[in-house]
């Protein structure tokens, strides 16, 4: 069964166990907890091991929001929380959108520095001639590496030999345009004429790859193939509230996060009480940041057959003072089914009883312990043999 929590409580909305709205009249409340008890009841449900579990909780929805005072102070609890969330999310959305001021202010100045750059990189290229073709490529990655850093050409990473060939395709694209406009006038042009056309159009592809090769070092850079250099925004954290047999089973589990959207996930092996599952990618999303994540910490709810303790889950076996002194072979409920556990004689309250493996799934595949707590019990009504025997055995009276 999916389990819901409100975003900061440590017990489930009543509201939404029962199915009913906040303004919802006592007649009404009551008229949906009549009917959910009635379908939810265990001897009803034989066949669902949880269904004890969901009753209980019911029953305690019904009884928080039937008292007036109860119902009022827990919609007071709600609202003040849904207002901190609110706060939050808007504290959240202003600080991200001063980052994003920042970054873009400097992207501005970077952008002034770079068209400098151009300026003198076209100059140094219109005097150095063809020898800039033959460097285009790596004046383009130092000059980028001297306005932003050598974290530029690292973020280019494996990509330096395509930008290699690119430009090298543009040289030549633009050598070849230069050399077919010649070709109208080569009967009237001597050889050194042909060689001096054919010079040009170097320099021509020089002066054109090196402004490409900037900008496309500054298009990666400051666009990316990846979010890598983004930040991350912040997590989101809520509580989800499960039962042992979810655990168990490993069930699929539905949470609801702090901006009110309502995220599912499998409980993974190794989960206990205080657990915290992280999922990436699932948090908050805000504009110019990487998604953060999704963090969920796991509480065990009560369960009137077991207590847990980490991975070991406890049970309470009554004993009579006669299979306490005597032993007795006794049959009790585990998480998988009845289990037959044999009580060895003068077995006290302080003894316990270890079964292995019928305890919560472990990481490494195994599983804790069910641990039998003996407890002796009297009988219902004075037994007068036993008295005389008790008292007997205090005064030092053997008979």
């Amino acid at each position: 069964m999916p389990h819901r929590n409100t975003g900061g409580f440590d017990m489930r909305d009543p509201y939404k166990i029962l199915g009913v709205k906040r303004d919802a009249a006592a007649d009404e409340i009551k008229a949906a907890w009549r009917n959910m008890a009635k379908s939810a009841h265990p001897d009803h449900n034989q066949d669902d091991p949880t269904a004890t579990a969901r009753f209980a909780e019911i029953g305690r929805a019904y009884e928080t929001l039937k008292d007036p005072r109860k119902r009022s102070l827990f919609d007071n609890a709600l609202r003040m929380a849904e207002a901190k969330k609110h706060e939050q999310t808007i504290m959240q959305q202003r600080q991200a959108a001063r980052e994003a001021a920042v970054r873009a202010k400097a992207a501005q100045a970077n952008a002034e520095r770079v068209m400098e750059e151009l300026a003198r990189a076209a100059q140094k290229a219109a005097a150095d001639g063809s020898r800039q073709q033959a460097g285009a490529t790596e004046a383009a990655d130092e000059m980028v590496d001297r306005i932003f850093g050598a974290q530029a050409r690292a973020a280019g990473g494996g990509q330096a030999q395509g930008r290699a060939q690119q430009t090298q395709y543009q040289a030549q694209n633009a050598q070849g345009e230069t050399g077919r406009r010649m070709d109208g006038d080569a009967a009237e042009t001597e050889i050194k004429g042909d060689e001096e056309a054919g010079e040009a159009g170097q320099n021509a592809a020089a002066n054109l790859s090196l402004p490409l090769s900037i900008l496309t070092n500054l298009v990666r850079r400051f666009t990316g193939a990846k979010d890598t250099g983004l930040e991350k925004a912040p997590d989101e954290v809520t509580t989800a509230t499960v039962t042992i047999d979810d655990v168990l089973k490993s069930g699929w589990i539905t949470a609801s996060l702090p901006e009110g959207r309502e995220i599912g996930f499998a409980l993974p092996a190794g989960t206990t009480d205080g657990h915290e599952i992280r999922l990436k990618g699932q948090g908050f999303k805000l504009p110019g940041m990487q998604r953060g994540d999704a963090v969920i910490n796991i509480r065990i709810a009560a369960d009137p057959r077991f207590t847990v303790d980490g991975f070991d889950l406890h049970v309470v076996l009554p004993l009579s003072i006669e299979n306490a002194v005597l032993g007795t072979e006794a049959r009790i409920e585990g998480p998988s089914g009845p289990l037959n556990v044999t009580i060895p004689a003068w077995s006290g309250s302080d003894k316990t009883i270890r079964i292995p493996g019928q305890g919560l799934p472990r990481e490494e595949g195994v599983k804790g312990d069910l641990v039998v707590e003996l407890r002796i019990i009297l009988w219902e009504k004075p037994d007068d043999k036993i008295t005389d025997l008790m008292r007997s055995m205090r005064e030092g009276l053997f008979l």
